[in-house]
């Protein structure tokens, strides 16, 4: 690994930048004894993810071989992945119906 990004699992849709990538780097990752270049199309911010597959909206995003969410819309390789067009699976605050809101649950 060259150091400028992270992917864990053969299985991963994305992977985490460990330190602020630019738009139109070249970010080589290795994985299972190869290596996967990845051209960014967005400036990636520390610690953001970016895919390193076509990841399709409804679909699952991986990090780390787990589930993090789900896609909420089509993500091309080399995209920023984060709150724009990933959604979580777990339960979130802002989701919640009015009628639980203001009863504090």
């Amino acid at each position: 690994m060259n150091g400028q990004a992270l992917m864990m699992k053969p299985i991963d849709t994305v992977a985490v930048a460990l330190e602020p990538l630019e738009k139109g780097a070249t970010v080589v990752l290795r994985i299972n004894g190869g290596t996967v270049s990845i051209e960014l199309h967005e400036d990636i911010e520390f610690g953001h993810k970016f895919a390193v597959k076509t990841i399709q909206q409804g679909e699952d995003v991986k990090k780390y071989g787990e589930v993090i969410g789900v896609a909420s819309s089509d993500i091309q390789i080399g995209e920023h992945v984060h709150i724009h067009n990933l959604e979580g699976k777990r339960g979130r605050g802002d989701k919640i119906g009015r009628k639980h809101a203001t009863h504090g649950l």
